[in-house]
């Protein structure tokens, strides 16, 4: 598949992705990531392998989109997932009922 990162247009495949990481020690992961075999992996730690640039060259974003592209499972960072709204007992039993709270 051919993508863009950092500029310059790269023809990636998933089988030589896998080969090139196969034996890099996945660093610990602080942002986004990608499952690659049984290890996350940190998507700048893959850019900078598969591209050989250096990781301020290319956005995580860049990375993220190609290796989706490629049919790899990518997560955002730990942490970033959105929180759920806690509901007083109000606004539950009205979502229940089908209408939404009075405002007082």
């Amino acid at each position: 598949m051919r993508c863009v990162i950092a500029r310059f247009p790269f023809d990636l495949v998933k089988s030589e992705v896998v080969a090139k990481m196969k034996g890099v020690k996945p660093e610990p992961v602080t942002g986004e990531y990608v499952i690659i075999g049984r290890h996350h992996y940190p998507v700048k730690q893959v850019g900078e392998v598969i591209t050989r640039q250096d990781r301020r060259d290319f956005s995580a974003g860049e990375v993220t989109r190609a290796l989706t592209r490629l049919g790899f499972t990518c997560r955002p960072a730990p942490g970033t997932e959105p929180a759920a709204v806690e509901r007083s007992a109000v606004e539950t039993a009205s979502a229940q009922l089908g209408g939404a709270p009075e405002q007082g």
